[in-house]
């Protein structure tokens, strides 16, 4: 069992290896520094973020170094500005760096769904809806959700990990074809956000590592520190009974459990309406199954 040191030492080290590929990706030219010609590794020095934060060269080595030390909020927001964060990076940055949270929560309380809840989700109709926890764990859907991306009442709890099925599942790389990758590392996005929460929990340490022994393109790609917060927008979907689907999504926290994430795909034209439709009442008659 990990020990409440080991934690904060692995958030530190995220923290330490956050700031680093912010920093390398962040020209002199684009921080509004003088031109430095040719480097032999890209991106900002340490010296130089710490001169556009107005703090000691020592002190932001520090943090790149994932020392111990105590950092305010005001330090973390002249960071933020000097490499020129976006909104979910500077969340990101704020969580690893003063507002851990604990994950001590049992996983049973986390899971429960209320049946209000479920008949929300059953009320979208042809509308696929899932709930998502915060490890991006599909845990409620309604029977639409089924039938387009796989009856998860079957699936192993691993293969109802979104980011898990997004990166090792066949059917869901065929189902979405041309835009998986756009998808993909989103989902893997959505994962370094909220691992910033609980930075060195053994349950998300070993799926990052059981991800990067699996898949090439998630070991290649969870290095880049890429952070997002909000929904796909459009998805294309490429149904193997039905064909193209293409759906809006609308995501949103559940008030009163806000670590609960009801997403909803809305079909986003005609063809698409009629498509899912054809498919709930062809379920609803026993003509198809769940896939």
């Amino acid at each position: 069992m990990k020990t409440k040191e080991h934690n904060s030492m692995e958030r530190l080290q995220e923290l330490a290896r956050f700031l680093k590929s912010r920093r390398t990706r962040l020209s002199p030219e684009q921080a509004g520094l003088p031109s430095a010609g040719r480097r032999r590794t890209p991106g900002l020095r340490r010296a130089e973020v710490a001169q556009l934060s107005g703090i000691s060269v020592d002190w932001y080595t520090w943090l790149e170094q994932a020392r111990p030390i105590q950092v305010s909020a005001q330090v973390l927001e002249s960071i933020a500005r000097s490499l020129q964060l976006n909104q979910d990076e500077r969340r990101h940055l704020f969580l690893l760096g003063i507002e851990q949270l604990s994950s001590g929560q049992p996983e049973e309380e986390k899971t429960v769904i209320r049946p209000s809840l479920q008949l929300f989700l059953e009320q979208q109709g042809s509308s696929p809806a899932f709930i998502t926890d915060e490890r991006l764990n599909i845990v409620a859907w309604n029977k639409m959700a089924a039938l387009v991306y796989g009856d998860y009442g079957a699936m192993s709890a691993r293969d109802r990990n979104s980011v898990w099925r997004s990166f090792t599942s066949p059917y869901i790389q065929e189902l979405l074809q041309e835009t998986w990758e756009t998808h993909a590392r989103h989902r893997l996005a959505q994962l370094r956000a909220n691992y910033g929460k609980f930075a060195g929990d053994p349950w998300w340490m070993a799926l990052i590592e059981e991800l990067n022994e699996v898949s090439g393109h998630f070991q290649e790609w969870w290095p880049q520190h890429d952070i997002v917060t909000g929904p796909e927008g459009m998805k294309t979907n490429y149904h193997p009974s039905a064909g193209r689907l293409v759906f809006e999504q609308l995501s949103f926290q559940v008030s009163d459990a806000p670590h609960l994430t009801v997403t909803i795909n809305m079909p986003a034209d005609e063809d698409t309406l009629s498509r899912t439709r054809k498919l709930l009442l062809e379920r609803e008659e026993g003509a198809i199954s769940p896939l």
